[in-house]
C-alpha cells in the first residue's frame, strides 16, 4: 500500500471521526465543557445587537448622554465576558487534548513493536514516521479547534437566524434563501477535498521516507557523488506535494468565495430593503441597526464554514491513515501450537549430494542401556521438522523460501548454515525466534514446539545477532544490556570480553558513551562486536548468529573466535557462514541449496562428499584446495587465519 497510493475508499467523514471517541472520552467532561463554554460566548456576542437596538431607539432617539454611557457600559462588560469565555474554553481543551495526542501517539509506538516483522517489511518508515507526527498534530488541532467550533458555529448560526426572524422575518428570509446553495456547495467541497487531503499526506510520507534515507544513507550519496540526482529527486517529489498543496489552495479559494460573496450578496439586499422599510415607517431605525449588527455578527461562522469543513477533512483522512496501521493485527503472544515431545518415530532424510541425511535416527534403548548422554539427546537440542515457509503476502501458490526443512541440532551442538546467497539461510533462522511463522512444519527447543510458547518466553530462550547490527541512540551499556532484562555489570564486562569490545573503555565516556543514531560514529566491526556481546550477554540457551564475524579483520576475528567457542559450549547454536573460518566454530554443518538442506556433515565431510559445499568454500574452485581447510582443532588452538580468509564468499 504505502508504496503505491490508491484513491481511498469513500468514507463518511463522520463515521471516520467517530473512531477518535474512544480517545476523546476519558476527556468527555472537559470537550463538553468547552463546547458549552464556547456556546456561551457566542450567545454573548448576540447580545451586542440587542443592546445596540436598545441604544438606538432609546437614549439617541430621546437624546440621553447618560443612557448613552450606560449602553456603552453595557457592552464593554458583555465584550469582556465574551473574552473571558473563549480565553476558559481554550484552557478546558489545550491539556487533555495534548493528552489525547500523546497517548494515540504511545499507542501507535506500542502496536508497531508488536506488529509482524512481515509488515515492517513492506511498509516505508517515512509514511509510519509521518502518521506519527503529522497525522496526530493535525487530530490534536481538529479537537482543539474545528470540533468544537462546528458545533459551536452551528449553534450561533441557528440562535442568529432565530433572532433575525424574530426582529423581522421578512428580512430574515432574504438571509435564509442562500442556504440550500450553500449546502449544495459544501457537499462538493468535502468530496473533492478528502480525495485531495489524502493524497497530500500520503506525499508527505514519502518525502519523510526520503529524507530519512538520505541522511541514513549520508555516506553513500558522497561517497558516490550523487548528492545532486538525491536533490533531484528530492525536488520531484517536493514539487508534486506542492501542486496537491496548491490543487488544495484552489478547493478552499473556492468555496470561501462562495461562502463569502453569496451571504454578503443577502446582507446588501436585506439592507436595501431594511432601508426602504424605515423610510415607509414600517421598521425601526434600533431595529435595522440590530438586525444588520447580528447579520453581521453571523458573518464569521458562516464565512468559517470552509475552512472547518478543510480542517475536519484532513482530520478524517489522518484517521483513516493512523487506524489503517492500528487495524493491522498483532503479533499474538498467545501459544498457537501444542508442547508435544518431537516423536521419536524415523525422521524425514533430506537428499543431499553428499549422501548425508538431515538427522540421526531415533531407534528405541534396549532395557539395560546406559543412560543417555546428554550432549546427545536427540529428543532435545533444535530441531526443524518439516519446516516450509513462503512470505505472508505472496501468492498461497508460489514456490517457498524453504522447502521440508528436517535438521536436528543435538543440546550443546553448534550447527553452520553454508549455502549460496539466496538460499535461505537468514530466513531459516529468523523462523527460530519467531520473526517469521513457518508456513508449514514446526520447530522445537528441548522437545517444545515453539509454537506453544509465548514470544516472551521464546526471545527469553533465545538469542540473536545480525549480519548487520542495529544500534540505538543509547548508550553503549544499554545497547549491549538490551540483550538481557536484569543483566548487571559483570555480565556486560564478561559479553565485551567474549566479543573483543574492550574498546568502549577507551570511548570519552566508557560504558556511558552515547553511540549515536545507527551506531554510526562507530566502524563497522566495531558495531558487529557489540551486537554479538548483546547476544552473549544473558548466557541463551539457544544462540542464532547471522553471520556475525563479516566485518572483522583477521586478527580480531581469531581473537573473538577463541572466546567465542567457550560460549558455544554452553548452548545450542546455529550460525551462518560464509567463511571457513566461522565454519570452524561449528561441530556440524548443514548445505543449503535453494531452500532445501542439501546435505549435513562435518566440514571435512562435506569437503570430500559435495562439490557444492568445496566450491562455496574454495571461493568457486573446483573443490581441489579443501586440504587447505584443517578439520577443527580439539584442543582449543585456533584455525591458521590466512587459508580462512582466502576462503571467505558471499
Amino acid at each position: 500500500m504505502p508504496e503505491k497510493h490508491t484513491e481511498p475508499e469513500v468514507r463518511s467523514t463522520v463515521r471516520s471521526l467517530l473512531r477518535l471517541w474512544p480517545y476523546v472520552k476519558p476527556v468527555r467532561k472537559r470537550l463538553f465543557s468547552a463546547a458549552a463554554v464556547a456556546i456561551a460566548a457566542s450567545c454573548v456576542g448576540l447580545v451586542i445587537p440587542l443592546v445596540l437596538k436598545w441604544m438606538v431607539d432609546g437614549p439617541v432617539a430621546d437624546r440621553d448622554p447618560g443612557g448613552v454611557w450606560l449602553g456603552a457600559l453595557y457592552l464593554l462588560l458583555l465584550g469582556l465576558a465574551e473574552a473571558g469565555l473563549f480565553g476558559l474554553r481554550r484552557w478546558l481543551v489545550a491539556r487533555p487534548m495534548a493528552g489525547v495526542e500523546a497517548s494515540m501517539r504511545a499507542d501507535l509506538y506500542r502496536h508497531l513493536q508488536r506488529l509482524p516483522v512481515a509488515f515492517h517489511d513492506r511498509w516505508p518508515s517515512g509514511q509510519l514516521l509521518s502518521r506519527a507526527t503529522t497525522d496526530l498534530m493535525l487530530l490534536r488541532m481538529f479537537l482543539v479547534f474545528p470540533l468544537i467550533f462546528l458545533v459551536v458555529n452551528g449553534t450561533t448560526i441557528l440562535v442568529g437566524f432565530v433572532i433575525l426572524l424574530m426582529q423581522q422575518w421578512t428580512l430574515g428570509l432574504v438571509l435564509l434563501a442562500p442556504v440550500v446553495p450553500l449546502m449544495i456547495v459544501c457537499l462538493v467541497f468535502e468530496t473533492k477535498y478528502s480525495t485531495v487531503a489524502r493524497r497530500a499526506q500520503d506525499q508527505v510520507g514519502d518525502l519523510t521516507t526520503v529524507v530519512e534515507e538520505s541522511v541514513l544513507g549520508i555516506r553513500i550519496i558522497k561517497g558516490f557523488g550523487r548528492h545532486r540526482s538525491q536533490a533531484r529527486a528530492f525536488r520531484a517529489l517536493s514539487e508534486r506535494l506542492r501542486g496537491t498543496e496548491l490543487r488544495k489552495a484552489r478547493l478552499l479559494a473556492g468555496i470561501w468565495g462562495v461562502i463569502t460573496t453569496v451571504p454578503e450578496l443577502a446582507i446588501g439586499a436585506a439592507l436595501v430593503l431594511g432601508t426602504i422599510q424605515v423610510a415607509d415607517g414600517g421598521l425601526s431605525a434600533g431595529t435595522l441597526v440590530a438586525f444588520l449588527s447580528t447579520a453581521l455578527a453571523l458573518r464569521w461562522p458562516i464565512e468559517s464554514i470552509g475552512f472547518l469543513l478543510a480542517m475536519s477533512q484532513e482530520s478524517a483522512t489522518a484517521t483513516e491513515r493512523y487506524f489503517e496501521v492500528m487495524d493491522v493485527a498483532e503479533e499474538t503472544d498467545e501459544p498457537v501450537g501444542t508442547a508435544e515431545p518431537v516423536s521419536t518415530s524415523e525422521p524425514r532424510h533430506a537428499a543431499g549430494s553428499a549422501g548425508a541425511s538431515s538427522a540421526p535416527q531415533d531407534t528405541p534403548a534396549p532395557p539395560d542401556a546406559p543412560a543417555p548422554d546428554p550432549a546427545h539427546d536427540t529428543h532435545g537440542g533444535m530441531v526443524f521438522d518439516g519446516v516450509e515457509f513462503r512470505y505472508p503476502d505472496v501468492d498461497p501458490g508460489s514456490v517457498p523460501v524453504l522447502s521440508r526443512i528436517d535438521l536436528r541440532i543435538r543440546p550443546g551442538e553448534t550447527m553452520a548454515l553454508v549455502g549460496a546467497t539466496g538460499s535461505g539461510k537468514t530466513t531459516l533462522t529468523a523462523l527460530v525466534p519467531r520473526l517469521y511463522e513457518a508456513t508449514a512444519g514446526r520447530i522445537t527447543l528441548d522437545g517444545r514446539d515453539i509454537g506453544a510458547m509465548t514470544r516472551q518466553e521464546l526471545r527469553g530462550l533465545v538469542s540473536v545477532a545480525f549480519e548487520e547490527p542495529t544500534l540505538f541512540s543509547a548508550t553503549v551499556g544499554e545497547n549491549v544490556l538490551m540483550g538481557a532484562e536484569g543483566a548487571g555489570l559483570d555480565e556486560l564486562r564478561r559479553a565485551l570480553a567474549v566479543a573483543q569490545a574492550d574498546f568502549v573503555y577507551d570511548l570519552p565516556d566508557g560504558l556511558d558513551t552515547q553511540v549515536g543514531e545507527q551506531g554510526l560514529s562507530l566502524s563497522g566491526g566495531q558495531r558487529q562486536r557489540l551486537a554479538l556481546a548483546r547476544a552473549v550477554v544473558g548466557r541463551p540457551r539457544f544462540l542464532v548468529l547471522d553471520d556475525p564475524l563479516s566485518a572483522l579483520d583477521v586478527h580480531t576475528e581469531a581473537l573473538v573466535e577463541a572466546a567465542l567457542r567457550r560460549v558455544l559450549e554452553e548452548t545450542t547454536a546455529i550460525v551462518v557462514a560464509h567463511r571457513p573460518s566461522t565454519v570452524m566454530l561449528a561441530d556440524r554443518v548443514a548445505l543449503l541449496t535453494e531452500g532445501r538442506i542439501a546435505a549435513v556433515g562435518t566440514h571435512q565431510e562435506l569437503l570430500r562428499t559435495s562439490a557444492e559445499y568445496a566450491r562455496l568454500m574454495s571461493g568457486g574452485s573446483d573443490g581441489a584446495e579443501q586440504d587447505a581447510f584443517p578439520a577443527p582443532p580439539t584442543d582449543g588452538r585456533l584455525v591458521p587465519d590466512v587459508p580462512a580468509e582466502k576462503g571467505r564468499t558471499r
